[in-house]
């Protein structure tokens, strides 16, 4: 029973972590009904497991199960995108205080070596890659504050803000990816002083410019459909 009980919850894990990054991803868009029978098969399952996936999901705020009608994946209202823009910025907020006072640690290497591919791709206007350079900036910000509670809540933030999607969106607005970059080195610089309170300070207003300016890229996206 005990290896049953393992292997159903190795498959229910998987089942969950690939759906997961399928819709952050944005490889099943929102509005389309999510096929159980079609995943059952894929992953050579059952429906159970399958179902089951779904309802974790919907507890992590990524699908909606819509009885009788099929599970999608949800797609964030204004109003929610600027609740969790809230919860992002208190967060980064405290990991930056944070990781300034655990002084020269691993993930202070990185941030400064981030820096340095993310200054050569805004140089080339490489968005693609700055975007992505991004997302790995907030990461080790996240990870260097060495707090396990406050990077849990993060982690299912970010999932319900499929923000690798809205990052682009920001980045889209003329001469954001140069101000995000400056942004970004204010940071560390400040980490790096061991300037906690500042750079708490500075990482919440950077967060703030960052949703300001997806809500204007929102705006322009409406405009034109």
């Amino acid at each position: 029973m005990g290896t049953n009980g393992t292997t159903n919850g190795s498959i229910q894990g998987r089942l969950v972590g690939e759906i997961r990054r399928r819709i952050i991803a944005g490889d099943i868009p929102p509005n389309v009904n999510i096929s159980e029978s079609a995943l059952a098969e894929e992953f050579g399952v059952s429906r159970t497991p399958v179902r089951e996936a779904f309802k974790q999901l919907q507890t992590e705020g990524l699908v909606e199960i819509r009885p009788r009608v099929g599970t999608f994946v949800t797609t964030p209202s204004r109003r929610e995108i600027t609740e969790l823009f809230e919860m992002k910025e208190l967060l980064e907020g405290a990991a930056a205080r944070l990781l300034a006072q655990r002084g020269r640690v691993a993930e202070l290497d990185q941030l400064e070596a981030n820096l340095r591919e993310a200054d050569a791709a805004v140089a080339r206007d490489d968005r693609a890659r700055y975007a992505e350079l991004v997302e790995e900036f907030h990461n080790l910000l996240i990870v260097g504050a060495d707090n396990t509670k406050l990077e849990a809540h993060y982690r299912t933030l970010m999932n319900q803000l499929a923000y690798a999607r809205l990052v682009q969106t920001s980045l889209s607005r003329p001469g954001r990816a140069l101000q995000s970059d400056r942004e970004h080195h204010r940071v560390v610089e400040l980490i790096v002083a061991k300037d906690g309170d500042s750079a708490e300070r500075v990482m919440r207003e950077h967060v703030r410019a960052s949703r300001q300016a997806l809500m204007i890229g929102l705006d322009s996206v409406e405009g034109q459909i």
